[in-house]
């Protein structure tokens, strides 16, 4: 990881510093896969990187007819993954808006995730995507021991995931989301996921973030010193570790980790820690994410006061 500095304008593009990512975006948007093919092929064995990549490439193909006609003109692991992340992306969309296809827009996301995972059985990648689609259906398996309120959700699913690969980032993120309250589930069961998830997670894991995300979900401004609760000593403690033992191992990811900085940054700026929240501003460079931003107001308007409170540069007028 090797973010620039900032330079007066905040980048939200979520390929952020990976400039393979970057460049396969624009010929994705020319309707070009070549690129496309090249840069997740290198990610079969770095399951992280290619669940990122393949994520925001489906971003930029989802409202085409790309990998449809990838899949039909050169078939392979990385054209039936983008089939499997697009498919579910529109089944996801669908679903969200009452759309009337949104069940045969499902149908044709489990297909595409179950020959996604046939012809690469070791990649957890099309098992993640198939994951998000979880919260559709309210999947209920019982939750295993360790857990105070014992939620039933997507446990088989998500294990073997596991099986794949132990501590797959969007896996726990996907997993977790199925349990917040707009998606059927309660702050309670959200809370006890996230700390049952976060805290088998080594010390220097990105996964011991879940926490803050899960604080983030329930944030609800109506309540009386809403915005105090970061500033609560177990919060606060947790923010303090992860800047203590995450943060100088994300200095070795491939590409930088804007969304996972920023929940820390937030917490950090929320506890009242801005000494240590200007350093993890400074990891972020000039890279921005909405979230979890956006979940206070204007994510531009929110970051740029979060900055401000470091002692740090903020994007001029227009």
């Amino acid at each position: 990881m090797a973010a620039e500095l900032f330079e007066g304008q905040y980048v939200w593009h979520p390929a952020a510093d990976d400039r393979v990512l970057a460049a396969v975006c624009v010929d994705v948007r020319a309707g070009r896969y070549r690129h496309a093919y090249e840069a997740l092929a290198e990610t079969r064995s770095d399951f992280a990187l290619r669940a990122h990549r393949s994520l925001v490439i489906a971003s930029e193909a989802a409202g085409t007819d790309l990998v449809e006609r990838w899949l039909g003109e050169e078939p392979s692991p990385e054209a039936a993954l983008m089939w499997a992340r697009v498919a579910v992306q529109r089944a996801l969309r669908a679903a969200d808006a009452h759309d009337d296809r949104a069940e045969a827009l499902e149908r044709i996301a489990l297909t595409a995730c179950d020959r996604a995972a046939a012809l690469d059985p070791n990649d957890p990648t099309p098992w993640v995507a198939k994951l998000a689609m979880a919260r559709l259906h309210r999947l209920r398996d019982p939750a295993p021991q360790g857990l105070l309120t014992a939620p039933p959700g997507p446990w088989r699913l998500f294990a073997h995931i596991l099986s794949l690969d132990p501590w797959h980032r969007e896996a726990h993120h996907r997993f977790l989301s199925f349990f917040f309250t707009r998606h059927g589930g309660s702050v309670n069961a959200a809370w006890d996921v996230a700390a049952f998830l976060s805290q088998r997670a080594p010390a220097d894991s990105a996964l011991r973030l879940l926490p803050l995300v899960a604080l983030v979900e329930s944030y609800n401004p109506t309540q009386l010193l809403a915005d105090r609760v970061w500033e609560q000593p177990q919060w606060r403690a947790t923010a303090l570790a992860i800047y203590h033992n995450w943060l100088p191992a994300a200095t070795g990811y491939r590409f930088t980790p804007v969304l996972d900085l920023a929940y820390l940054a937030h917490a950090l700026v929320m506890g009242q820690r801005e000494f240590e929240a200007r350093a993890v501003f400074t990891a972020m460079g000039p890279y921005a994410s909405r979230m979890p931003w956006s979940a206070f107001g204007d994510p531009a308007e929110q970051l740029s006061r979060a900055r401000r409170a470091c002692g740090l540069p903020v994007p001029g007028p227009a």
